[in-house]
C-alpha cells in the first residue's frame, strides 16, 4: 500500500470537490410557484440570487409567506440534488478506496 500516494490522491480529491464547490457558486436553479406570480433563483449551494414577486402577491401578506415558504423549499431541495449529485461525483472518481473512508467528504 502506496500510503503517500494514496494521501497525494486524497488532496487532489479535495481540491477538485473544493473547485466544485466555487463552480456550483455559478450553477442557478430556478423555482417559481405553480401560476408564475412567484419566482426564486439560488446557486446550487443554496445561496439566493434573486427572487421576483407579481404585484397581485402583494396584496396578501398571508398568501405571499405562503408561496415564499413553498417555493423556496423546492427550490432549496432541487439545488441540494445538484450539489450532492456533483460532489458525489468527483468524489467518487477520485477517490482511492479506503475502508471506512468512504463518507470523508460529504
Amino acid at each position: 500500500m502506496d500510503l503517500m500516494g494514496m494521501m497525494g490522491k486524497l488532496k487532489e480529491t479535495q481540491n477538485k470537490i473544493e473547485e466544485t464547490k466555487k463552480r456550483l457558486d455559478t450553477v442557478l436553479v430556478d423555482e417559481q410557484s405553480t401560476d408564475g406570480l412567484l419566482k426564486v433563483t439560488i446557486t446550487a449551494n443554496r445561496k439566493i440570487k434573486s427572487i421576483t414577486i407579481a404585484d397581485e402577491l402583494l396584496e396578501d401578506k398571508e398568501q405571499l409567506e405562503d408561496y415564499m415558504i413553498l417555493v423556496m423549499n423546492k427550490a432549496i431541495e432541487k439545488a441540494t440534488k445538484v450539489n450532492e449529485a456533483e460532489l458525489d461525483a468527483v468524489a467518487k472518481m477520485d477517490m482511492p478506496m479506503i475502508p471506512g473512508m468512504d463518507n470523508l467528504f460529504k
